[in-house]
């Protein structure tokens, strides 16, 4: 993707080098609990967080010089640019339907840091926090992604706005009317429908930009939408299910399959219109 000279966004909150220190640990049970909820069965990041972090003493922040490498810095610039991607596109496409665009923030992390839905650790991969309205990355992610089997920078920026998606979906209504629905279902297996298609509508969102920022900047490159593709059906569920020894079972999906992802991308990305990322939400 070539996005070198392009504006980058104002809306980054850098907060690398700095750390939490508590008055209680958690267990390494409880760490191995959190990250198979997360990993395995993609658990709700801050659900999971809080009942891990719950029953801890106060916390506080502290910071100590952050020396990143050059190329993890060349990341952070690359995440700031395809921020600004998104503002633009989004902007444009909200004030086309008579309506203001509300930028999220994003912030850069090392490890762990506060959020309004909790604490935020690495162990979560990258996460939209509704209750500030911001996206929060730790880039050791990229590692994670890597293992996973997708890698490339379209790869991070089809995360990234997958992440906008759900911010969008914040500032329309569509994720408080999921909730509430969800509080309503009669089986997890209900609840857990509705996160699906909530969790695909990002990625037909994700697809829209990527058609809009395309029109506007020309700057993919050959192999990037195989990359988000990839990045897509690598966090599948049945993919991470199959990768860690367990038979995917559907009832338990919460972000949807790996073909449902892609497909999803895909509706987006050839259409260019959000009207399309109609999931039955």
């Amino acid at each position: 993707m070539r996005w070198k000279g392009r504006e980058g966004s104002k809306n980054i909150d850098d907060r690398r080098g700095q750390r939490i220190k508590r008055g209680a640990g958690v267990g390494i049970g409880g760490i191995i609990m959190a990250l198979v909820a997360i990993f395995v069965f993609k658990q709700d990041p801050m659900q999971v967080l809080g009942n891990t972090m719950s029953g801890q003493g106060q916390s506080q922040t502290s910071s100590e010089p952050y020396r990143p490498s050059a190329q993890e810095q060349e990341v952070a610039e690359f995440v700031s640019v395809v921020l600004r991607d998104t503002e633009i596109t989004w902007g444009k496409l909200f004030n086309q339907a008579n309506s203001r665009y509300q930028e999220p923030g994003l912030v850069l992390y090392s490890g762990s840091t506060p959020t309004a839905c909790g604490t935020g650790q690495a162990a979560s991969g990258p996460f939209y926090c509704p209750g500030d309205q911001k996206i929060y990355l730790d880039l050791s992610f990229l590692n994670e992604l890597k293992r996973m089997g997708a890698s490339g920078d379209f790869a991070l920026a089809y995360v990234i706005a997958h992440e906008v998606g759900h911010h969008i979906q914040t500032i329309t209504g569509t994720s408080s009317n999921v909730r509430k629905l969800q509080s309503q279902a009669r089986s997890k297996a209900q609840a857990n429908d509705l996160q699906v298609r909530m969790e695909l509508q990002a990625d037909c969102l994700a697809g829209v930009w990527a058609n809009h920022n395309q029109q506007r900047t020309g700057s993919l490159e050959r192999g990037d939408i195989e990359e988000a593709l990839q990045a897509a059906a690598s966090v599948g569920d049945d993919n991470i299910m199959k990768k860690a020894g367990i038979p995917p079972r559907k009832e338990n999906f919460t972000h949807g399959s790996s073909e449902q992802r892609m497909q999803w991308f895909n509706q987006g990305l050839r259409s260019g219109d959000y009207n399309k990322c109609d999931t039955g939400i």
